[in-house]
């Protein structure tokens, strides 16, 4: 009697935990759901800066990957926006989230350093999005 007691409630915990990491596997999939920002960019070589574009729905969100070639070795806000918030990933992702019912333009700039095959240095990019 005692092993089917201990088999139940260590069936109802193994049971628990599944689903609590079920639920945690969702959540960290869901959060990883940003997609990439369709962007429209020129990048120079490192030390060199560049311009790009980007449209976003209002209240939306989109990753902004460094895409300069080579390896990323740091990077960090260098202009926040003004009608949307931008946070860093990591080293080489950003994710931009434009103001909810905000329709217009922002600007921000991500500035980062590496090293490419031809050059290294620090760059900044400087993002205009269109908000609709």
């Amino acid at each position: 009697m005692k092993t089917s007691i201990v088999t139940t409630q260590l069936s109802s915990v193994a049971a628990l935990a599944l689903i609590l990491a079920v639920s945690g596997v969702t959540a960290a999939l869901s959060a990883q759901a940003v997609p990439e920002c369709s962007m429209s960019v020129t990048l120079a070589d490192w030390g060199e800066n560049s311009t790009g574009d980007i449209d976003v729905a209002s209240g939306a969100s989109c990753q902004i990957p460094v895409g300069i070639r080579g390896t990323v070795t740091d990077s960090s806000i260098s202009q926040k926006p003004s009608y949307g918030k931008l946070k860093k990933i990591n080293a080489t992702t950003f994710e931009y989230r434009a103001k909810a019912k905000y329709k217009g333009s922002d600007t921000f700039a991500i500035k980062a350093t590496g090293k490419g095959p031809k050059a290294s240095g620090t760059s900044v990019i400087t993002v205009h999005a269109t908000i609709k």
